[in-house]
C-alpha cells in the first residue's frame, strides 16, 4: 500500500471512530472504482468522502466533487467531504458541503422541527433540551491530534 493510501485509510478510520463517539454508526466501505459510493456509510441520508491531503484546497475541491457524484451512486440525498486539518484532532476536521446541500438540509431540519413542535410539543421540548445539552458538551475524548 502506498504511503498516501495508508494515510487516507488511517484518516477514514479516525473519522469512523470519532463519529461513533456520537452514536453515529459510521463504517468504511470497499472502494468500487467508477461506481464508488463514498468512503463512509452509516450516515444516511449522507455519504462521507474523506480527504487527508497536504493541500486543503485540493481536498475540498476533490472531496466535494467526489461526494456529490458518489451520493448518487449510493442513492443518498446528501454528500459531505471530511477534510483533515494538519496537526489538528479529527474533531477539528472540516465537514464541507455545497451551499445547495446545506440549504436543503436546513430546510429539511426546519420542516421536521416545525412538525414535531406542532404534533408533539412535549417531544419537541425534549428534543430541544437534548440539543442544548449536546451543544454544551466538548467534543468526545479519543480524537486526539495527530503528528503531521
Amino acid at each position: 500500500m502506498s504511503a498516501a493510501k495508508a494515510k487516507g485509510t488511517a484518516y477514514e478510520t479516525l473519522c469512523v471512530r470519532a463519529l461513533r463517539l456520537f452514536g453515529i454508526l459510521a463504517r468504511r466501505v470497499a472502494q468500487e472504482g467508477f461506481a464508488d459510493t463514498g468512503d463512509l456509510h452509516g450516515l444516511s441520508p449522507w455519504i462521507g468522502q474523506c480527504k487527508a491531503y497536504k493541500s486543503w484546497e485540493d481536498a475540498i475541491r476533490l472531496g466535494l466533487d467526489g461526494a456529490e457524484k458518489q451520493r448518487l451512486h449510493a442513492r443518498e440525498s446528501y454528500g459531505v467531504a471530511f477534510v483533515k486539518r494538519v496537526r489538528r484532532s479529527v474533531g477539528e476536521s472540516y465537514a464541507v458541503q455545497t451551499l445547495a446541500t446545506w440549504a436543503r438540509v436546513y430546510v429539511r431540519l426546519r420542516r421536521a422541527e416545525a412538525l414535531l413542535a406542532e404534533l408533539a410539543p412535549e417531544a419537541f421540548a425534549g428534543h430541544m433540551a437534548q440539543v442544548a445539552d449536546e451543544l454544551a458538551r466538548p467534543f468526545p475524548k479519543g480524537t486526539e491530534k495527530d503528528g503531521d
